[in-house]
C-alpha cells in the first residue's frame, strides 16, 4: 500500500524543484524558441551575420543564420541590438578556489564547504558566459568536483558543462606539496603524490573510477625567475609521462600538464600530452613538436595580471608585471611558430565570471581577436571533448548561446558585458535590451 505521506527523497526533490532557479525549470516551447538579435557571429569565417537567428528545439540547435524557419506555436525571443555567438569555453579553472591565500584555503576551509563555494562559482561562470569549462584540480578536494558537474548535469545547480580531474598529480616535494608549511606537521600537498610511472598510473585509475574526465598532472615546479630568464625542475620524465598518456589513451581520456618552461615542455610534448598550460617559455623543438601533434598552448595570462595588481609588495608586484612580460614576449614567439591555442584563465585565485580578461590579454599581446575567439570556441571544443558539438551555433550543435553588445571582432572586451545565456536550450539569463518573447 502506498503512504500518502510523502517520502524523505520526495520533499528533498520538491524542496530542490522550489530552490531551483526559475530559466533551469523550462526547455522552451515544444516547437522550439527562435532567438532573434541583430547580428550572428560566424565563428570559423571570423565575420558578423547581420541579422542573426538561431531557432532552438529541445537542447540543440537546429538552423542558424540571417534567418531560420518559425515553426507555428515556436517562441519568439526578439534580444535587439545584441550579438549572438557561442557560449564561452575556459580551458584552466579551479572551481575549488577563490580569492585570498591559496594554501590557507585547502587547510582552514572543509571540503564540504570548499563543494559548496565551488557550486556558487560554478553559477557565477555560467552566468558571465563561460558554458563549458576544464576544471583543473580541486587543490586538495579530491573528487568533490564530479558531485559538482555531476549536480550541474543533473539541472540541480547551474553551471557550465564540465570536465574534470579531480586531484591534480604530483611528486613528493613538487609544485604542490606544501612545502611553505613546517614539514613536522605533515601538511597535505594539494595534489596526490606520484613519485614513477606505475604511481601515476595507479593515481589515475582511482581518479577516473572515482569519475574524472581526464588527468592534471604537474609536470614543472617550483619556477625561478630572475635577470629575464625563467628555469624550473621538470617532475617527470618523458617516459613515465608516456606512460600516463597511454593509459589515458586506453581509458579513452587525455592528460593535461601544468608546464612553464623547458625541458619538462619538451617531455610533455613529445609524450603526446593533450595541452601545455601555462606555457611562458618553450623551445623551438618543443613548439614544433606540438604543431605537428596539435597540442595546445593554454597561456593563462588573467591570473599573472591579477597577482600583479594584488601583490603584497611593491617589489612582489613588479616581479609579477616582469615575468608577464616576459610571457608576452614568448607567446608572440609561439603564435609566430604556429602553436595551437587554447583559452584558459586559471580563475579562482581571482574572481569567478570575471575570466573573460584572459581573451582581452590575448589579444593585446598580438592574437588578432578572431583568432583568439577561433581559440576558445573552436579549440576549447576540440580539448574539451566536445569538437562538433559545442563553439558554434550550427544546427546539431548544443544550444549554448550567448549574446553581447556590440562586435567581439573589432573589440573583444565587449565579452565582459554578456546580456544573455542559454545553455542547453535554457535560459539561465536575460538582461538584453529586447526581452519581449512571442508564440508565433
Amino acid at each position: 500500500m502506498l503512504s500518502a505521506v510523502p517520502s524523505r527523497c520526495h520533499r528533498v526533490l520538491v524542496v530542490l524543484t522550489l530552490l531551483m532557479p526559475a530559466p533551469l525549470l523550462g526547455q522552451g516551447a515544444p516547437q522550439g524558441t527562435v532567438l532573434r538579435a541583430a547580428h550572428l557571429l560566424d565563428v570559423q569565417g571570423g565575420l558578423l551575420v547581420s541579422p542573426g537567428e538561431v531557432l532552438v528545439r529541445g537542447e540543440h540547435i537546429v538552423a542558424a543564420g540571417a534567418s531560420v524557419p518559425h515553426p507555428a506555436g515556436a517562441a519568439i525571443l526578439d534580444l535587439g541590438p545584441v550579438t549572438l555567438m557561442p557560449g564561452l569555453i575556459d580551458a584552466h579553472v579551479h572551481l575549488f578556489l577563490h580569492p585570498g591565500a591559496e594554501d590557507s584555503q585547502t587547510v582552514v576551509e572543509s571540503v564540504p564547504e570548499r563543494t559548496i563555494l565551488a557550486e556558487l562559482a560554478a553559477r557565477d561562470d555560467v552566468m558571465a558566459g563561460f558554458t563549458a569549462e576544464r576544471d583543473m584540480g580541486t587543490e586538495g578536494a579530491g573528487s568533490a568536483d564530479t558531485a559538482v558537474r555531476n549536480a550541474i548535469d543533473a539541472g540541480l545547480i547551474p553551471g557550465p558543462r564540465m570536465r574534470v580531474s579531480g586531484n591534480a598529480i604530483s611528486i613528493t616535494g613538487g609544485h604542490e606539496d606544501a612545502i611553505h608549511y613546517n614539514p613536522t606537521e605533515h601538511i597535505s600537498s594539494n595534489a596526490t603524490y606520484a613519485d614513477d610511472a606505475d604511481q601515476l598510473v595507479h593515481v589515475m585509475r582511482e581518479q577516473i573510477k572515482e569519475g574524472a574526465d581526464f588527468t592534471k598532472i604537474y609536470e614543472t615546479g617550483a619556477d625561478h625567475f630572475a635577470d629575464g630568464r625563467l628555469t624550473a625542475p621538470y617532475q617527470y620524465t618523458e617516459e613515465e609521462l608516456a606512460r600516463a598518456v597511454a593509459e589515458a589513451h586506453r581509458q579513452g581520456t587525455r592528460v593535461g600538464v601544468h608546464c612553464t618552461a623547458e625541458p619538462g615542455a619538451l617531455y610533455a610534448a613529445q609524450a603526446g600530452v593533450a595541452s601545455i598550460d601555462h606555457a611562458y617559455q618553450l623551445s623551438a623543438l618543443t613548439m614544433g613538436v606540438m604543431k605537428e601533434k596539435e597540442i595546445y598552448a593554454v597561456p593563462t595570462f588573467a591570473i599573472s595580471e591579477y597577482f600583479a595588481d594584488h601583490a603584497a609588495t611593491p617589489e612582489a608586484g613588479a616581479h609579477e608585471r616582469a615575468l608577464q612580460s616576459f610571457h608576452a614576449a614568448e607567446f608572440k614567439k609561439q603564435l609566430a611558430a604556429g602553436v595551437p591555442m587554447a583559452v584558459g584563465s586559471d580563475v579562482g585565485p581571482f574572481p569567478h565570471g570575471t575570466q573573460a580578461r584572459e581573451l582581452e590579454l590575448m589579444v593585446e599581446y598580438g592574437m588578432p581577436a578572431p583568432d583568439v575567439l577561433r581559440a576558445d570556441l573552436l579549440n576549447g571544443a576540440r580539448l574539451l571533448g566536445w569538437g562538433g558539438a559545442i563553439g558554434e551555433l550550427k544546427p546539431g550543435f548544443y544550444a549554448d548561446v550567448i549574446a553581447v553588445d556590440g562586435d567581439p571582432l573589432r573589440d573583444i572586451s565587449v565579452l565582459r558585458k554578456v546580456r544573455f545565456v542559454m545553455k542547453n536550450g535554457a535560459v539561465v539569463r536575460n538582461e538584453a535590451a529586447g526581452q519581449g518573447g512571442t508564440k508565433q
